[in-house]
């Protein structure tokens, strides 16, 4: 040893000789041991976002984020056919002791809301009464939730609290309700006024999702926009009707998935893929609004997205030849899924509207001419490219109370006995224009409302074919989806085109759309007919069967007699990611599953 040496410092030097090592062996890693790149999965909407108060939103745009940021009771298993509920914050699917008048639910433990400023900054477990609060805050009538009709006059004490509640002007959340007991720190009893064993499809409904009363009330109108939950994700970036970012919830409990019931041979291979690993795969999800059908299919093609849940029908012929994916896409690594999701569109009409509202003979005349003067089937031909089929009720294909025998005379395009029909009720042209005058000889104008899309615009086109070859003229508004939502509850559209995807599987899901009570709801008609509301309440303490089936049909008879809607078609869905997306499936409920997605590698480019 050289003679400089000094053994005092010797423990000092050995420390220094194993911190340079390591710094080398740190440096000259192989690439196996560096850090994986977090798994980002680009995403789009067709239409922008209302809020992400899961109260109060209704739209799909809002449901990619607070599907994943907040938690229902229950929800779907991803892959079982047919859909299977399954407990999502539950220890188990809800039990009833008396039939389904009273319903048990016991939450898990150890579930938590994200950290919030409300919580001091630290996240805060979730309990039976956030649930009670939740439910109180879709009866609230401040609130204005669309989801009303979910719980009122069902839950026991709903109607007092909501009646005293528009006297006094404020909701009482602090006086117990009868129906909704909490029981002990993790369980919720419900009691409703009659029996109802779909009442569990009320439970896995999104906009049910849990929320801290805490945060409602710290960040009051900015609730919408600061969204907390007890989901897989949380929102980490938000520009209004832009952009959103998830990113995986830090605080996620252990979850899995495990089967709830047969999978068929299709998902089989996911559901392998799927066994065993923790859930959600992905570490962020980055979501873009575009509206425009060509823009969104320009950004997917050139790899800017990698997902298209909902292919413009109009661009379809880019997608597919002779019904399957092109090969020159599949070549590029592209895949494609068809979907007949339980869905349904229509064309409606504001009851309440002084020109094309009303239930006398001469209005009720009008919209049925209208509604035969438009050609549906050159709709589904032109406009959706056949991916579809023609409607004949309101109730589509492949849920409880769907009757495939139903079809309805005055769902038929007749121009001719449109026509006739109007000059019978006296809407006739009396200045020679070419355009028909109300009976008591004033003008008649149509007003029809869309979206400002190349889409909507060649539907307009349509639409005023149709109605010059009977004699109606119409003048188009326009207004992006979410404000003709808006504008639809407050009764301010005379006439419009809308559609409805399932919330559950079941008819009533659809047949509330026209539910008395439901106008300023998602009873966008504003229909009003007792005897219609009758057979909705007879068929609600009924299960699903022939009578109930048959009560359904009655009502659909009553829709077609006095023409609030026209129903148009059941809408095939076209999906397409590319091949870096792992475990996709189109679910005949939800419209995304993103904690179930996986990504193979970075995203290209980056």
């Amino acid at each position: 040893m050289p003679a400089s040496y000094d053994s005092r410092f010797a423990p000092m030097r050995i420390r220094l000789i194993a911190c340079c090592l390591a710094a080398i062996a740190l440096t000259c890693a192989p690439a196996s041991f560096a850090a994986e790149p977090p798994r980002v999965l680009r995403a789009m909407l067709n239409i922008a976002e209302t809020s992400f108060d899961p109260q109060f939103a209704s739209d799909a745009a809002s449901d990619a984020v607070i599907s994943e940021v907040y938690e229902a009771m229950l929800d779907y298993d991803y892959l079982a056919r047919p859909v299977t509920l399954v407990p999502r914050t539950l220890e188990a699917l809800p039990t009833t002791p008396d039939g389904g008048r009273t319903w048990v639910a016991r939450l898990k433990k150890g579930i938590r809301f994200t950290p919030d400023p409300a919580f001091g900054g630290k996240p805060r477990e979730l309990v039976a009464a956030d649930y009670a609060y939740t439910y109180k805050r879709i009866l609230d009538p401040a609130v204005k939730s669309p989801w009303l009709w979910l719980l009122e006059g069902k839950v026991v004490g709903s109607d007092a609290a909501r009646a005293a509640a528009t006297k006094s002007g404020r909701f009482d959340y602090d006086t117990p309700m009868p129906g909704l007991e909490v029981v002990d720190r993790y369980t919720l009893r419900i009691r409703l006024n009659a029996p109802d064993l779909r009442f569990p499809f009320v439970l896995a409904i999104p906009y049910t999702g849990a929320v801290a009363r805490e945060v409602v009330e710290a960040h009051g109108a900015e609730f919408g926009a600061k969204p907390v939950g007890t989901g897989p994700f949380r929102l980490a970036e938000y520009k209004r009707s832009a952009r959103m970012v998830l990113e995986r919830n830090p605080d996620y409990r252990a979850q899995t998935y495990v089967p709830a019931g047969p999978i068929p041979p299709e998902s089989q291979a996911i559901a392998a893929a799927l066994k065993g690993r923790r859930l959600p795969l992905l570490d962020r999800i980055e979501i873009s609004v575009i509206e425009e059908a060509q823009s969104r299919w320009l950004a997917f093609l050139n790899g800017e997205i990698d997902v298209d849940a909902l292919v413009s029908e109009s661009l379809v012929d880019e997608l597919l030849v002779d019904g399957k994916l092109k090969p020159a896409l599949a070549a590029k690594g592209i895949r494609h899924e068809a979907s007949l999701r339980p869905n349904t569109r229509w064309v409606y009409f504001n009851m309440d509207d002084p020109l094309v509202g009303g239930y006398e003979p001469a209005k009720v005349a009008l919209r049925r001419a209208v509604a035969m003067g438009y050609n549906a089937e050159e709709a589904l031909r032109v406009l959706q490219k056949g991916r579809g089929v023609l409607a004949q009720s309101l109730v589509p294909p492949g849920i409880a109370g769907h009757d495939p025998g139903w079809k309805f005379g005055a769902q038929v395009y007749d121009p001719a006995a449109s026509r006739a029909l109007l000059d019978r009720f006296g809407y006739r042209d009396r200045d020679g224009d070419g355009f028909r005058e109300t009976p008591d000889g004033k003008p008649l104008v149509l007003e029809r409302w869309s979206a400002p899309t190349s889409a909507q615009r060649q539907a307009d086109e349509l639409w005023k074919k149709n109605m010059d070859a009977i004699g109606l003229k119409i003048a188009i508004r326009k207004d992006k989806l979410p404000e003709l939502r808006k504008m639809a509850r407050a009764g301010r559209i005379p006439f419009a085109s809308d559609g409805w995807n399932a919330d559950y599987p079941d008819a009533e899901n659809f047949m509330q759309l026209l539910y008395g009570p439901n106008a300023g709801q998602e009873n966008q008609s504003r229909f009003r007919l007792p005897e219609y509301d009758r057979l909705y309440q007879e068929a609600r303490k009924l299960p699903d069967g022939r009578e109930r089936t048959a009560i359904f049909g009655k009502m659909q008879e009553l829709v077609v007699a006095y023409a609030p809607m026209r129903f148009t078609q059941h809408v095939v869905e076209d999906h397409a990611w590319h091949a870096r997306v792992k475990n996709y499936r189109a679910h005949p409920i939800r419209q995304f599953s993103f904690h179930h997605y996986d990504v193979d590698g970075p995203v290209p480019g980056r």
